[in-house]
């Protein structure tokens, strides 16, 4: 399973990690910890030297009940850190996450080969066609409502076949309308009560009938932290547990803030199943 990222084959046979990149003031755990290029770039080395294979750059909060950030201020936010790293470091494949194709555009042409969208396509109706002009790799992520109001009620009568059936319709459009590297990622925490994204994490492995790469974002979100009773800077625990029952399920690539622990959890579970496969052909 390879996405072709402006010319680079990334081969997803194998896990990888995608490293957090947030430069916004607001963000639930690392908000404005990013606040100038020299902490950037201290940020990015670290993550790359710790195995990151993607680094996200997002320049506008998420978090449930965000404020609207205007797309000038979004471009402004993410193309100088997207020029500040990759002028550092050239070979190194950045993802925009965004939901605005403007932004999209901006950040592709200063250097990130990847269009990571929360909204997949629904808060830009221009999305889908300019990332079929771009001709990167798209990720779509499940998202019942918007940022701001997504936690007030989410209800679903069946959480994995409707985000399963949500998310196979996008494909099947974006197929027709020309886009070759499609991702999927459930959304975990974005209108999804606790319980369901547990029921979406249980069942991850029936998303793998898309044959797509499976994106999984855990690090340090509510659904960790509400059940462990702690905090999102407690929360690294949590994730890693959870990011390794994700492997099991069938995840391609870890979204998180903590570059170093998930590698860490890729490399022992490699381990296992080659394990498994070794003792498989001797029995």
């Amino acid at each position: 399973m390879t996405i072709n990222c402006k010319g680079k084959l990334l081969n997803l046979d194998s896990p990888i990690v995608m490293g957090i990149l947030n430069v916004t003031p607001d963000s639930f755990y690392d908000g404005g910890n990013l606040s100038n290029e020299d902490k950037i770039i201290a940020k990015a080395d670290q993550m790359l030297k710790e195995g990151a294979t993607i680094l996200d750059i997002g320049g506008y909060s998420s978090k449930p009940g965000a404020e609207e950030v205007s797309e000038k201020e979004e471009i402004e936010r993410v193309v100088p850190a997207i020029k500040q790293i990759i002028s550092q470091f050239p070979e190194a494949i950045i993802s925009a996450d965004t939901f605005r194709s403007a932004v999209a555009i901006e950040a592709v042409n200063t250097g990130a080969s990847i269009i990571n969208d929360i909204s997949a396509g629904d808060l830009d109706p221009h999305m889908f066609a300019t990332v079929r002009e771009l001709q990167v790799p798209y990720c779509i992520m499940h998202m019942q409502g918007n940022p701001k109001i997504m936690q007030e009620n989410p209800t679903y009568e069946n959480v994995v076949t409707e985000v399963f059936f949500s998310l196979s319709k996008k494909v099947e459009l974006l197929r027709k309308m020309g886009v070759n590297d499609i991702l999927i990622d459930p959304g975990f925490g974005f209108g999804k009560t606790i319980e369901h994204n547990y029921e979406i994490l249980n069942n991850l492995n029936h998303f793998s009938l898309m044959n797509l790469p499976i994106l999984v974002g855990v690090s340090r979100k509510s659904m960790i932290y509400k059940v462990l009773q702690n905090t999102p800077t407690e929360a690294l625990n949590g994730t890693t547990a959870l990011n390794s029952f994700a492997l099991t399920k069938g995840a391609n690539i870890l979204r998180v803030h903590d570059v170093k622990e998930a590698q860490e959890t890729i490399y022992l579970f490699n381990k296992l199943t080659q394990n498994e496969t070794s003792n498989a052909l001797t029995l």
